[in-house]
Order: structure tokens, then sequence, then C-alpha cells
């Protein structure tokens, strides 16, 4: 488990420079290095690692030990744990050495018809097929203790976290479809064309819902971590369960949203996907709701009175209450955003601007992230034996991260919505119409800088943590809802239902557009080997 964590923040501390040296070469505080694709190079290199890499790991690690601290059983298939490890570190690494040396430079989403070298698909195949391995012994290892616990009620954490590797398996299809059967028979010279539309819808099945798989890891903080930590108790476990269904039924038939403009898909089939686009807030009110009365209940606890009064009574000394406090907030802004997005009209207004860049980080690298810290905080003593003392340094470490993000997406937002471009190398910002915005590119830059800053500290809390005496630590525990026991209906203890509706659901949403394109005659393009013009 440490293992998968040490990669995993490793590999989001080097995206993390990466990301800033791009705002400080796109901003007027120096001339431009004067070649783009060094620019496009670092975008597909943080894009990869933070996108792929680094959530995938954190998933891993923490799947593997709620199986053990909620469960309480050894993990069953160890050596295959490790194969997993082994094949996303392999994956990354035979990733990443093309993306170094210019080989591979088509950003993080692939972009055919443009095609890098096949080592960097391979990479990315690599990972995912080790992500696939940590699924498959998450239901090996509930089922083993099913068998030992007949009739038992699946632990929450476990019954969650099954849930986000059941997206995950589902969700990263899309994407694996269009690696190994339309981009790397193309990249290693078999074929010289590509369905680029059809690739596109292929990778929509993956692009949304991995922000839901990337979410996976922080909603279980908030529900199983969040409460116990603050000293209180978890509202209601029904209601996290239903979230944690509804998130796999609802965030893979969505993905469509994100081809609004594209036009070899149909209005009727990008309307269908707004609507169920819409449908995935649902899980996210639900949790807003539930963990926001888990807290009123320990602020009430403490003497809080008054619609507000038990604000002022929470724990807010402690990181993991401000880390829910902070992703809360910065969710509510990214959250905002996306139903903008998924609006047909108000995309046409956004669409591949900075706004977008924005919204994802304001979600990803805030609302998920910042949990994420919080979770390796709270894991950190059990995982190694040592107390985590540097309860200062968190609390630091979390406020620097949540103002970082605020100065860094606020602005891509505002310029966003003037029209600024995404994922462009350089700006003139001699140029009447964009020299206003020069401030707001330097204003990221310093955003990025403060997000540099926390990250560094956060590695540092950690080694200091690995490093400190062996202490004697209280048996881990996950959060207990106020009401225990009781009848558990068998629908939120199993997932035969949600399973054959997140498919089903699919089927629907995605079949017809993908046999409507591949019906299509004369539709591929030449494909356009990375370096050359089209």
């Amino acid at each position: 488990m440490l293992a998968h964590f040490w990669v995993a923040f490793a590999a989001f501390f080097a995206a993390l420079l990466l990301g800033e040296w791009q705002m400080y070469i796109r901003s007027p505080l120096r001339d431009w290095i004067g070649n783009p694709e060094l620019y496009y190079r670092a975008v597909t290199a943080h894009g990869t690692a933070m996108g792929y890499v680094f959530p995938t790991l954190v998933a891993m690690g923490f799947g593997y030990a709620i199986v053990e601290l909620s469960l309480r059983q050894a993990i069953v298939g160890r050596r295959w744990a490790w194969l997993g490890f082994w094949l996303v570190v392999l994956g990354t690494v035979t990733a990443m050495i093309p993306v170094s040396m210019g080989l591979a430079t088509v950003l993080y989403t692939f972009y055919p018809p443009l095609i890098g070298n096949p080592f960097y698909y391979i990479g990315v195949v690599l990972v995912v097929v080790g992500s696939w391995i940590w699924v498959a012994l998450m239901s090996v290892n509930l089922s083993v203790w099913r068998k030992a616990n007949p009739g038992a009620t699946v632990p929450l954490p476990m019954f969650a976290n099954l849930a986000g590797a059941y997206l995950w398996a589902w969700t990263s299809l899309g994407a694996a479809i269009e690696i190994l059967f339309q981009i790397l028979p193309v990249a290693l010279g078999f074929r010289h064309t590509i369905d680029a539309g059809l690739a596109r819808v292929f990778f929509s099945w993956t692009l949304h819902a991995i922000v839901y798989f990337w979410l996976m890891p922080a909603y279980i903080a908030f529900y199983t971590l969040v409460p116990r930590a603050i000293g209180g108790r978890l509202y209601s476990d029904k209601m996290a369960r239903i979230s944690f269904v509804l998130f796999l039924v609802f965030s893979m038939p969505i993905g469509i949203h994100h081809l609004f403009q594209d036009p070899q898909v149909g209005s009727g089939v990008k309307f269908m996907h707004a609507v169920f686009t819409a449908m995935v807030s649902v899980p996210t009110l639900l949790t807003i709701f539930t963990i926001t009365a888990s807290v009123e209940i320990v602020g009430r606890l403490r003497g809080g009175v008054g619609p507000f009064g038990w604000l002022k009574k929470l724990p807010w000394q402690n990181p993991m209450m401000l880390a829910v406090a902070f992703s809360f907030i910065l969710l509510g802004f990214g959250g905002a955003g996306g139903l903008i997005n998924m609006s047909y009209q108000l995309d046409f207004a956004v669409h591949n601007t900075q706004w977008i860049t924005g919204h994802f980080h304001l979600i990803f690298g805030g609302a998920i992230v910042i949990m994420y810290f919080a979770l390796a905080y709270d894991l950190w003593p059990h995982l190694t034996g040592r107390a985590l003392a540097a309860g200062r340094l968190m609390r630091i470490q979390l406020w620097t991260w949540f103002i970082g993000m605020i100065v860094l997406t606020f602005p891509w937002h505002v310029v966003g919505i003037l029209g600024m471009p995404r994922r462009m190398a350089y700006f003139d910002y001699g140029h009447p119409a964009l020299t206003p915005q020069a401030v707001t590119v330097i204003i990221t830059f310093f955003g990025g800088l403060i997000l540099v800053f926390s990250g560094l500290l956060f590695i540092l809390v950690l080694m200091q943590g690995h490093r400190g005496a062996p202490a004697r630590l209280p048996a881990f525990a996950f959060a207990r809802p106020v009401h225990e026991g009781g009848r558990l209906p068998a629908a939120l203890n199993g997932y035969a239902l949600w399973l054959s509706l997140m498919i089903g659901l699919s089927v629907v949403n995605y079949g017809y557009p993908i046999v409507q394109l591949m019906a299509l005659e004369q539709t591929s393009v030449p494909a356009v080997p990375v370096g050359e013009r089209p």
C-alpha cells in the first residue's frame, strides 16, 4: 500500500512542477521558449501523470487498505497485487520515455488523427491492465469475505470501494478499445488511416466517467473517514450506499456532452447525454446533504446552537475538518461550472476555452486532490506504524492548496468567458485583444507557485512521518453510522442490479452512435505522425 501511495505522490509532484512550468513560459514574465513542442510535451506528461497514474495508484492503494481495515482480512492474491503495481510502474515509464523524447506529443486525450510513438500507448495500456488486476482482486476479496460471513452486511467502505472498481473497469473499456483497435494498429504501421470521429466517441466513453473514478476515493473518505476523524458519526449509511450506486449508474452514459461541438454525433444523442449529465448531480447533492448533516451533528454535540452556531463549534484545527470544508467549497464552484458545460447552448460560449481548464482543475485539483491529502494523513500512521504529529504543517499545507487553487482557477474562468483558448502554447500579449488578459496569466502563475509550495509541504509531512519514532496506535476504525444495525435492502448490499443498469444504459446511450459511425463509409482520414504536417 505504501508503495502505491509513494509512487502516486511522486508522479503527482513531478506533474505539479510541469504544470507550473507551463504557466510560467506562457506568461508575459519571460520570453517564449521558441519551440512550442516543448510546451505540448509538458502538457502530455502532466495530463498523463495526473489523469491516469496518480489517481489510479491512490485508488489501488486505498482499496487494498480498505480490504484489510474494513473486512479485517489479509489481502487475497497479494502476488497478483504486486504484479498489478509493477505493471502500472512499468507502463508509466514506458509511456513517459517517448513523451520526454518528443515522440508522443499527443496530449493525454490522444487526439487522433495525430499519432505518437506506439510505446506511449503501450505504456498507457499497461497502466490500465495493472489497474484491472486490482479490480479483479477487489471482487475476489469480497467474495472470500462473503463466504466467511454468509448473509452479513458488506461494510460501507468495501461497498463503496467496489463501486469505484467496477466503475473503472467499465469506463476504461472505451479508451482501451480506442487504443487497441484504432490507434495502436496505426502507430505500429499496420494501417495509415483512422476514423477520428469514432475514436473520439470511444474516448468520451472514458473521458467523463473517469472523473467519477477519481472522485471515488474522495467520496469514500467523505463518508467513512471524515465523521470519525472529527469525533462524530455518519448521518446515514443507506444514503451513502444510494449515492455510490447512483454514481455507478449515471456516471457512464454521459460522456458525449464533451462532443457537443463535434458534427459526427447527432443532436438527439447529445440531448440524451445532457439529460443524464444532469442526473449525475443527484448523488453529489445527496453526499453534500449527508456529510453536512454528519458534520452538524458534531457541532451540536460540542454545544453549537441556532441555525449556524454549530459551525463555530466544529474542530477547525483538525486537518480532516479543514479538508472536507475546502473540498466542498471547491466542489461547489467546480460543479456550478459543470452545469454550464452540460448545457448544449451555454457550452458554445465556453467550449475549448480556459473556462474548461478552470472547471476541471477545480474538480480534480481542488475537490478531489485535497481529499487525497486528507486520506493520506489519516492512513499514514497506520501504514507506517508511526504517528503523524505535524498538525500545524498539515493545516498550512491544506490552506495553501485551497488558496492556490482559487488563485489558479478563477482567472481561467474569467478569460474563458472572454474567449481565451486552452492548450495554446503561447499568446501574443502585444495584440490589443489579449493585452488586458495578460495580468490573468500572471495571476495564475502565482497561483501555481502557491500550489507547488503546498505540494512540497505535503511530501515533507509524509516523509517526516515516515522517519518518526514507532508509536503505539489505536486500532483503525471507519466512521460508524448514527443508526447502526437494522435491515438493509438486498439491493444496497450487492451490485447485480446496479451493474445491469450501468451496462444497459451505456449500451443504449453509446450503442446507437457507435453503430451509426461504424456503418458509415469513407470516414477515416490519413493519420498524422507526431512532428509531421497534416
